[in-house]
């Protein structure tokens, strides 16, 4: 893009300002920091986090989708100015994903040849945290007046909680909170399989804090997860009920009460992969054990997810895997084919850890 001269645009502040959010979905809340940075900057960079995921509750909309809602928003004058890019989370690792960031910037920041551009992190009052501020320290901080009563997650929750109830928001309450394009986009998004699924999701997980109810604490969950490479390739499980069904996983499950970590994750392999490699060989191919304690990893609750990283040894012959009746299905998945919307929940990100796998994979 190239940027306007003096004399098409007043004077601004910034060369550039960088605004980072999820957008799920974009409302009036955003658009209000966007209006802001458009005012102040000649250039706006809107970074939506969690591209390339898989659909959930808690991500329900592509990039692609949200970089349309969030166009839809603004005329053309105001859209040659803004850059709306996709990025990828990376969980477990900041300095990839401060990386990902600066360079994404630095690539599409204009600027002429005397001086550096001025850039600057916007955001509103109380989503700018100063955690972000910290790790961008050669940026400006822009603070916007936060809009009560807007917030993503109260609209999903709305929109997912049964189709009644998003029917009936959508029809009073959405406009409040949504702009006209991000409102018909929405409104058509509720009528397709992908809502119906996530309806699904949204049902089981009702069943299951329900299940949890009367416990006198919220329940914290403890998993088994095995990270399995040869030859270039990893183990991996399709799943085949909701949630998550159709996507790629990692074999794992939850501990036995009386079951030792490691013991626990040899056993998933054992019973319900059926993987064709000796127990002893195995614990000789482990090669790293880490914890995974993402807040939002699970659509459960607080899980937290212990992995093990086993590389065995390579041969030309894959180990074979025999089928369990009733239960997923597991197939060796070259690491050239991983795609992170193709897997459940943070298993991307877990075998990214492991394997240092570049933030770039899978078309990123």
């Amino acid at each position: 893009m190239t940027a306007r001269s003096d004399t098409e645009l007043p004077s601004c502040d910034f060369d550039c300002l960088v605004f980072i959010g999820r957008f799920q979905p974009p409302h009036l809340g955003h658009l209000a920091v966007i209006h802001e940075a458009l005012k102040r900057a000649r250039q706006v960079i809107v970074l939506a986090g969690s591209a390339w995921q898989a659909r959930s509750l808690r991500n329900p909309w592509r990039f692609d989708e949200r970089q349309r809602m969030l166009r839809s928003a603004f005329d053309e004058e105001e859209n040659a100015r803004l850059e709306i890019v996709p990025l990828l989370d990376a969980l477990y690792n900041n300095d990839v994903w401060v990386r990902d960031v600066q360079r994404k910037v630095r690539d599409i920041a204009s600027h002429d040849h005397a001086r550096l551009p001025r850039i600057g992190l916007i955001g509103a009052s109380r989503g700018q945290s100063s955690y972000y501020l910290s790790l961008f320290p050669q940026w400006e901080s822009v603070s916007v007046p936060l809009i009560e009563g807007i917030s993503a997650s109260q609209i999903r929750e709305r929109l997912f909680r049964s189709a009644s109830s998003a029917e009936d928001y959508l029809s009073t309450g959405a406009a409040h909170d949504l702009p006209p394009g991000v409102l018909e986009e929405v409104r058509g998004f509720c009528t397709g399989d992908s809502y119906r699924q996530l309806i699904e999701e949204q049902r089981l997980l009702d069943q299951y804090r329900a299940a949890w109810a009367q416990a006198p604490y919220p329940p914290i969950f403890v998993t088994v997860n095995a990270v399995v490479v040869q030859s270039g390739h990893v183990l991996l499980v399709r799943r085949t009920a909701a949630p998550g069904k159709g996507l790629f996983a990692l074999p794992g499950g939850f501990i036995n009460p009386h079951e030792r970590l490691l013991e626990a994750c040899l056993r998933e392999l054992r019973e319900r992969v059926r993987l064709k490699v000796p127990e002893p060989v195995l614990k000789g191919s482990l090669r790293g054990q880490r914890l995974f304690d993402e807040p939002h990893r699970s659509w459960r609750g607080r899980t937290l997810a212990e992995a093990f990283y086993f590389a065995l040894r390579p041969e030309q012959q894959l180990p074979r895997l025999k089928p369990v009746q009733g239960g997923d299905h597991a197939r060796w998945v070259a690491l050239a084919d991983l795609e992170p919307e193709s897997l459940f929940e943070d298993h991307f990100f877990i075998i990214q850890d492991f394997l240092g796998l570049p933030a770039d994979l899978g078309g990123v």
